[in-house]
């Protein structure tokens, strides 16, 4: 980063001028993710951040430089959120800016707090905001529930360095990666040395891209391997519950489960339908189920449906077997606030607002926890409802290894532009992050069958009805990250906060004599 000069660092230190700076920088970075996907760009947009924080890096200048850029990251990478709103627009449309500028805003927040913290390292401020940076971003993956969409380290989803996740897991990429463009935005520590820091920034990134390179796993013999399908009713999200629809919509997925295969004669071995494809609850679900059975053969089936008992509702999925009989159901557990669940529904129903897909008052009920699902000869599974592969945390909480991840959704609510691309794009890097295989089935797409590097092997497009019969995968080897999860980079996190403490206390002794 070149040095800047005075009249340069004066007018970037204005507000006026430094904040637009700001949230310019952040939407460069949101430009990283799908449907974009211009990972270069969104870095260049980091090592703007980490220069605008050099030339303002304390108290409120900080925090509100902190903030912008998150206000431009969050703003433009998850502007998908409006979508859920306009599905009935008459009743919620009203309420979708406010949705945009709360989940924007209040992300943005940790990303102040961020700035803020770091701006006391009086000495080490650029190393001091990559720590505190980083832990803003593992804090936003667990407050509150957590939201960790879009974490920074995705940029490289679409390039090799986003196999070190499966070393060092989502939060160790995101600090490599802050350290790295730390490096471009640093000064160099004499003059005579103004070429130290994008050589080592640039050092950085071949480790980066080489190490990711050096990890990809070679492609697997699927030969021979049973056979999954993928079924996609694309049932839109304000046509999917209307009385004349729900039986178009249900018997479209019978008929794509009876279809036989290309060779005429084959069935497959699994099929999946997606989340709530089932439009009867499953007590009353007796007859679907059955016909759902033999229309599948002898293969298992999972399908998608809601289930009440004792006045509580679930999002849940079921596994039949061959006979049809009902073997597993697992309950989702991590729910969605304000979309699956309302937290202090008291407080909002007196201005009458519901969660967006509540199903009976303060909406669904949560599960006990992740489960595994025993498919017999086909191995076992996690399954993952939705948002839940949104969560690294949650596959890890897996009871034991499992053989392959397992997601249904309904994407339908985030639109067709950039929600269920970057919906994707996270099941992918859960796919690295486990050395597992992903089977992903959709309602509007994207279904796909992901190998355990991540590769889309099958897929059906979005908004496209249909059905596609893939290989399932192998797992892959056994990846660090799923043997040790986020405890090395918290471990990482305080070595680092503790060198810097230790160094700023020798500075001011230091400054004191």
């Amino acid at each position: 980063m070149p040095e800047l000069t005075a009249p340069a660092r004066a007018f970037v230190l204005r507000g006026w001028a430094r904040l637009p700076l700001a949230l310019a920088c952040g939407a460069l970075m949101g430009l990283s993710a799908a449907p974009y996907d211009l990972w270069y760009v969104g870095f260049l947009g980091l090592v703007g951040a980490f220069a605008l924080f050099r030339v303002a890096p304390r108290g409120l200048r900080a925090v509100g430089t902190g903030w912008m850029v998150g206000l431009g990251y969050f703003g433009l990478s998850m502007s998908w959120i409006v979508e859920p709103f306009m599905v009935d627009a008459a009743t919620t449309g009203w309420m979708a800016p406010f949705g945009l500028l709360g989940l924007a805003g209040g992300l943005a927040l940790f990303w102040a707090l961020a700035f803020w913290g770091a701006g006391h390292a009086k000495h080490r401020a650029l190393p001091a905001l990559v720590v505190t940076w980083t832990a803003a971003e593992l804090a936003r993956a667990y407050v509150l529930t957590g939201f960790p969409w879009g974490l920074v380290g995705y940029l490289w989803l679409p390039v090799p360095p986003v196999q070190w996740v499966s070393l060092v897991g989502p939060h160790g990429l995101t600090f490599l990666t802050f350290a790295t463009a730390a490096l471009f935005a640093a000064e160099a520590p004499r003059r005579d040395m103004r070429l130290l820091p994008p050589v080592l920034g640039v050092t950085a990134l071949l480790a980066l891209f080489g190490g990711g390179q050096a990890l990809i796993p070679p492609l697997q013999d699927l030969d021979g391997r049973p056979i999954v399908r993928l079924v996609q009713p694309n049932a839109p999200q304000h046509l999917k519950w209307q009385r004349d629809m729900v039986p178009v919509y249900y018997r479209r997925q019978v008929d794509f489960t009876a279809a036989p295969m290309k060779d005429g004669d084959s069935r497959p071995d699994l099929v999946i339908w997606p989340e709530t494809a089932l439009p009867t609850l499953l007590h009353r679900s007796a007859n679907e189920l059955g016909e759902i059975s033999h229309a599948a053969g002898a293969a298992q089936v999972v399908v998608g449906l809601q289930r009440e008992n004792l006045g509580n509702w679930y999002n849940s999925l079921v596994l039949m077997g061959p006979e049809g009989d009902v073997r597993q159901v697992y309950d989702k557990y991590h729910l969605v606030p304000f979309g699956e669940y309302m937290p202090a529904k008291a407080v909002f129903a007196r201005w009458n607002i519901a969660g967006l897909a509540a199903r009976a008052e303060g909406g669904y009920s949560a599960g006990p926890g992740p489960e595994l699902l025993n498919l017999g000869p086909l191995g076992v599974a996690l399954p993952l409802i939705c948002y839940e592969a949104v969560f690294p945390q949650d596959v890890h909480r897996a009871p034991a290894r499992p053989d392959m991840l397992m997601q249904i959704t309904n994407d339908a609510w985030f639109g067709a532009f950039s929600g269920p691309y970057q919906h994707l794009e996270q099941a992918r890097i859960r796919a690295i992050e486990q050395g597992l295989p992903m089977l992903r089935a959709a309602n509007t797409g994207v279904s796909a069958v992901i190998d355990g590097a991540g590769r889309v092997l099958a897929a059906l497009p979005l908004n496209e009805a249909g059905y596609i019969d893939a290989p399932l995968p192998p797992p892959l080897r056994v990846t660090l990250y799923s043997r040790t999860g986020d405890l090395p980079v918290l471990i990482m996190l305080f070595l680092f906060a503790g060198l810097l403490l230790r160094h700023h206390r020798i500075a001011l002794r230091r400054e004191n004599d």
